[in-house]
């Protein structure tokens, strides 16, 4: 659909009527706040926050990671995940599904995989897919795949605290449950 100049004259003044009418109403709202708020002499000091010590529904959530890589690597990606503070770790041996046809029609030979398995905190998952993203692409027959799921629970504070690796939750609980 063409417009002609006098319709794209008349949609542009009425963006710019609509702009000034947005804008004034904004500048009112703003100078209408200024004024009841009171001077910094007249307020309150602020309190500084009360520490609180974490408890497990501060702590973000919990997911179950998944990387699937040839078997000679399954060490090396096992070791990489402890640097994000993946506490539980499970390697299992895998084959993959390909027959052999299928292999030599993509050059692949290896179909022996490890399969690892690692609780891992929602904060540290970004950082462990991009190091694992960049991994794949930079180690040599180092490709895989990694992804994980959701832990919609865990029983227990104290399992809680252990599989997201924080000690002092452990500590704490182990101390409770002492008395």
């Amino acid at each position: 659909m063409k417009l002609g100049k006098s319709a794209l004259k008349r949609i542009k003044e009425s963006i710019e009527r609509k702009t000034k009418e947005a804008l004034a109403e904004l500048r009112a709202k703003n100078a209408a706040e200024q004024k009841t708020k009171k001077p910094a002499a007249e307020r309150k000091p602020k309190k500084a926050p009360a520490k609180k010590t974490k408890k497990a529904s501060d702590i973000d959530g919990l997911e179950l990671l998944f990387i699937i890589v040839n078997r000679s690597k399954g060490e090396f990606y096992a070791d990489l995940m402890e640097s994000f503070e993946v506490n539980m770790l499970l390697t299992a041996h895998g084959t993959g599904t390909a027959d052999k046809s299928t292999l030599e029609l993509f050059g692949l030979n290896d179909t022996d995989k490890a399969v690892i398995l690692g609780v891992i905190r929602k904060s540290k998952i970004a950082d462990a897919l991009y190091t694992l993203d960049q991994k794949f692409k930079t180690i040599r027959n180092g490709k895989g795949i990694a992804y994980t799921v959701p832990l919609t629970g865990v029983i227990g504070t104290l399992i809680f605290g252990f599989l997201s690796n924080n000690r002092k939750m452990v500590k704490e609980n182990t101390e409770e449950s002492k008395k």
